[in-house]
């Protein structure tokens, strides 16, 4: 199996830190995010990243106790690139210095950094000739004295530290964010980047399909593995890679509630079936699921009264297979990243969410979760990689509890009727 190399993103907090690593991603790269505070020595040695991000983050390294890498990430010998809150822990780490914000020096929005004519390969191609570059900045803090080794290849208004870099060391650090869309050459200095570290660029779907398929068989054996089968696009995608991966061993269960998308049912019934030939239980429950909703408004109820049955009737199908031993889910790399809270504090719940949730528990199973080192668009770019239809991969994202949010106050048939929209969008999303 392909031994990719590996990126290490160090969480700080930023809100933005997912966009580092969909940047990465688009450019073959792989990288995982880890909160400072699971980053150790020990995850340094597994992991052994061939360079490393500090991210952003909302916290200031003039505060008693603020977060901080371990001194052994500047220890291993890799190409370390800092970002805003990154950039300013790396100077004070290192010798520098960041004093407290000031109106004068902060900067939060648009601004501009112009070269100061040294020279760098972190920089090829970004400026091109221009006399400055547009970035997006949001920091009060400010960098006021660089660490020993660095040179200043860029300044702004508020950052004459704008871009710093120690070639020897090949540390780099930037005050403003690259990954975001208001840098609009952004990605540039994540290409150089990745350069300088040697990246091969070899985190591709291609070889994620051969390697999940691998893993899947390694993991699974000769046992069964059941999955709920919403027709969203990841369990739609978790479905065809492990069928590909064990064939029959596999059976969906497809839970037909009432509160689907115009020929929604049909749709999934038939592609499966017809296209791929996979085990499939069309648990038709929509009465069931109708005459419980009878008289409900609140939409949270009505959320927890759909992930209630649809535990239940998934438990009842599931009991007519006999030998299952795993349970399939589709779930994402960034539902990975979202369980581990960053502060360490509970977050608050703006609405419950529908899904398989404690099956596993329940029914004995051991979860098979082949996409979970996924985004999104990855997800759907597997999909192209196994033969899904376009249509199916650029569908829009339907919510569990279907047209039931939809649908003001009570649900009835008049409603469900005027709210279904289209399963199939009249033009697919985007990459």
């Amino acid at each position: 199996m392909t031994e990719h190399d590996r990126l290490l993103i160090i969480d700080f907090g930023s809100q933005v830190t997912q966009l580092i690593a969909r940047r990465l991603r688009e450019l073959n790269v792989y990288c995982e995010i880890h909160p400072y505070q699971k980053v150790d020595d020990a995850l340094l040695a597994e992991m052994a990243p061939k360079a490393i991000i500090f991210s952003g983050g909302p916290d200031s390294v003039t505060r008693d106790g603020s977060p901080r890498p371990p001194q052994a990430a500047y220890d291993l010998g890799v190409p370390i690139l800092g970002i805003c809150y990154g950039q300013q822990v790396m100077m004070q780490d290192l010798g520098g210095r960041v004093e407290a914000g000031e109106h004068a020096t902060a900067e939060f929005g648009r601004a501009y950094v112009t070269p100061t004519g040294v020279k760098s390969d972190f920089l090829d191609g970004w400026f091109a000739g221009k006399a400055r570059e547009q970035v997006w900045m949001s920091h009060g803090d400010h960098v006021s004295e660089i660490a020993p080794g660095f040179e200043v290849l860029g300044t702004s208004p508020g950052a004459p530290f704008a871009i710093t870099a120690d070639r020897d060391r090949r540390f780099y650090a930037v005050q403003f964010h690259p990954e975001v869309h208001h840098t609009p050459n952004g990605a540039r200095l994540y290409e150089n980047f990745i350069r300088l570290a040697g990246f091969r660029g070899d985190w591709t779907m291609g070889a994620y399909r051969d390697e999940a398929i691998a893993k899947i068989r390694a993991q699974v054996g000769d046992k069964k593995v059941i999955c709920g089968l919403s027709g969203g696009v990841d369990s739609s995608v978790a479905a065809v890679l492990i069928h590909e991966a064990i064939g029959d061993q596999l059976t969906c269960v497809f839970i037909d509630h009432g509160l689907l998308r115009q020929n929604e049912a049909e749709e999934v019934v038939a592609m499966f079936r017809d296209n791929y030939n996979i085990p499939l239980i069309h648990a038709d429950e929509a009465a069931l699921f109708l005459g419980e909703l009878d008289g409900v408004s609140d939409p949270e109820i009505k959320r927890k009264t759909i992930g209630r049955l649809f535990i239940d009737v998934f438990q009842k199908y599931a009991g007519q297979i006999e030998g299952v031993e795993f349970l399939a889910q589709g779930t994402l790399y960034p539902d990975v990243i979202e369980s581990v809270s960053f502060s360490g504090g509970p977050s608050v719940t703006i609405k419950s969410h529908h899904n398989v949730g404690g099956l596993p528990e329940k029914m004995g199973l051991k979860l098979v979760e082949p996409l979970r080192e996924l985004f999104k668009d990855e997800v759907r770019a597997l999909g192209r990689e196994l033969g899904l239809p376009g249509h199916f991969i650029g569908r829009h994202p339907f919510p569990g509890p279907g047209l039931a949010i939809r649908c003001p106050g009570e649900i009835t048939r008049e409603k469900l009727e005027a709210t279904g929209a289209p399963m199939i969008s009249p033009a697919p999303c985007a990459r």
